[in-house]
């Protein structure tokens, strides 16, 4: 583990992100096709800086807007996306941290991550009836925890240097994060996600059998998950940035195979693909929808620093329909650019060569983290009769 830069303005962290999706998006298509896992460009991407850019300006880090959050994983998943989810855990954790852990355990915890440490991810799990049916168990030990249990879809966890595991207590039947050392006796991270989309996220399976946590690592979870609280909205925001940064690539990518490959349709009587009506308006509508995209994700983060501000029911409601909204638009548009990338591509975009189906691929995977179809009544509920959202943190 190496020491990490630590980045202290918002100015900073667009460009160091700029620079990272710059240099990530050359090796991102060869590394999808071999899924090659991302060693060195996590290491350089922890370098930056950008993993510490939420903790807050009391424990040494810059605490930027949610706005510049959404901003930066945006322009990382359009450099490459797996590279942009495998950050978007260990910012998660940060948060819980802050708004659930002692002064203490955020001067170790924070401490740590500003030094280099990366935390993984081990939250859902693959046997239960729904996403909050946790099996895991934790209970107290002497002067820590012992957990037990076996996660799946355990982004991050893989090249993480702590690993937060979350889990029931059989002692009070709460909510609690353990974070475990990644070389604990009893953890067990296994690479086998086998996913079509985000191929180098390493999303596999991590057991853990009756792994030791210090208490000084062990954090409340339940005090942000069962009551109102910015976590579901944090979350979102950063999945909705991901889905975001896919679409840009892919209408980037559009735009250069019409300007510089494409043939153009017989019927068109033109010269040039893009000089086609139909794709000039097909672009438009692209850009269009993007465009609307980026300002309502962007509105709902301010939303979201609003409710951090001053957290109650109201704020945290209008949170989560405002990311909600977001996370519906930034779904069908990166669908939507990523199907329309082959159809204004022509058929010279398919070939394995190019490996350009990564893009849908990843957008098809990434979006079905949490399904949207939900949210439209969610949101239709919340304007129509005035429910508010559910506390949970998918949405």
């Amino acid at each position: 583990m190496s020491q990490a830069h630590i980045i202290t303005t918002e100015a900073e962290a667009i460009d160091a992100a700029r620079t990272l999706a710059a240099r990530f998006r050359e090796g991102a298509a060869e590394r999808d096709r071999d899924r090659r896992l991302p060693w060195a460009e996590l290491d350089e991407s922890l370098a930056s800086g950008l993993w510490g850019i939420t903790i807050p300006h009391e424990y040494s880090g810059a605490f930027v807007r949610q706005r510049v959050v959404a901003e930066v994983f945006r322009i990382l998943a359009s450099g490459d996306s797996s590279l942009a989810q495998i950050p978007q855990n260990h910012i998660e954790i940060i948060d819980l941290i802050r708004q659930t852990g002692s002064d203490a355990q955020k001067r170790l915890i924070f401490g740590r991550v500003l030094q280099g440490a990366r935390l993984g991810n081990a939250f859902s799990e693959y046997k239960g009836k729904n996403v909050e049916d946790f099996q895991t168990r934790i209970r107290r030990h002497r002067d820590g925890y012992i957990v037990k249990g076996e996660k799946f879809y355990a982004t991050g966890a893989l090249f993480a240097h702590l690993v937060p595991i979350i889990a029931i207590s059989e002692d009070d039947g709460r909510v609690y994060a353990a974070i475990a050392e990644r070389a604990a006796p009893g953890l067990t991270v296994i690479d086998n996600w086998d996913g079509f989309g985000q191929r180098t996220t390493a999303s596999g399976t991590v057991k853990i059998e009756n792994v030791f946590v210090p208490a000084d690592y062990v954090l409340p979870a339940y005090i942000a998950y069962d009551n109102p609280s910015p976590a579901g909205p944090q979350s979102q925001i950063l999945h909705a940035a991901i889905d975001l940064g896919i679409a840009e690539a892919a209408i980037e990518k559009t735009i250069d195979l019409v300007r510089n490959h494409a043939r153009p349709w017989i019927d068109a009587h033109q010269d040039h693909a893009w000089q086609d009506q139909y794709t000039i308006a097909a672009i438009g509508d692209l850009k269009l929808r993007f465009n609307a995209a980026v300002e309502v994700l962007a509105e709902a983060a301010d939303v979201t620093d609003e409710a951090i501000a001053a957290t109650d029911v109201q704020s945290i409601g209008r949170a989560k329909i405002a990311v909600a909204e977001a996370k519906v638009l930034t779904t069908e548009i990166a669908i939507l650019a990523t199907n329309k990338l082959f159809e204004l591509g022509g058929t010279r975009s398919t070939l394995a060569q190019h490996n350009l189906d990564r893009l849908w691929r990843d957008a098809r995977t990434h979006t079905l983290h949490d399904p949207v179809r939900w949210k439209y009544s969610i949101i239709g509920q919340y304007y129509l009769t005035g429910k508010e959202p559910p506390l949970h943190s998918w949405i």
